[in-house]
């Protein structure tokens, strides 16, 4: 996909580098469309992910795994696209977990679509898509639907 902007990030999953790439992201996102009150959906949606892959994803781990935070115009330039992977143990119920289960739904609310799965080789992958609103007196673009 050549021409399409984009910027990736790769963190240890650790608690203190979620607002770094929470800042990226944002940044990244208001220099290429979004705007408030759109911004804090972006910001809540990619803190939650990134903090969900920090808390959940490495259970009994000693030394953290990492997370992939990987952001881009997508091609038609409609939408700012998000995706949060980790490399940690996949989507499963936790007995011990320290959250109230509500992570996706609010991501899910927050965002104009959203999927998550689990890739081949492990780990999980949330995929959340942001509509970037065409500028005032910008008539938006013809769609084949």
């Amino acid at each position: 996909m050549s021409g399409v902007p984009s910027a990736s990030w790769t963190i240890a999953a650790r608690p203190e580098n979620v607002p770094f790439v929470r800042q990226a992201v944002l940044d990244f996102a208001a220099d290429h469309g979004i705007v408030e009150p759109r911004l804090t959906d972006v910001r809540l949606a990619v803190s939650e992910a990134v903090t969900n892959a920090v808390v959940h994803a490495f259970p009994g781990r000693s030394e953290p795994g990492t997370v992939e935070v990987l952001v881009r115009v997508r091609a038609d330039g409609r939408q700012v696209e998000v995706v949060v992977r980790d490399n940690g143990s996949g989507m499963a119920p936790r007995p011990d977990s320290p959250g109230l289960g509500l992570g996706l739904p609010l991501i899910r609310h927050l965002t104009d679509q959203f999927d998550h799965h689990e890739p081949a080789h492990g780990g999980t992958e949330l995929w959340m898509g942001f509509k970037l609103t065409p500028s005032r007196g910008t008539a938006p673009a013809e769609t084949a639907d």
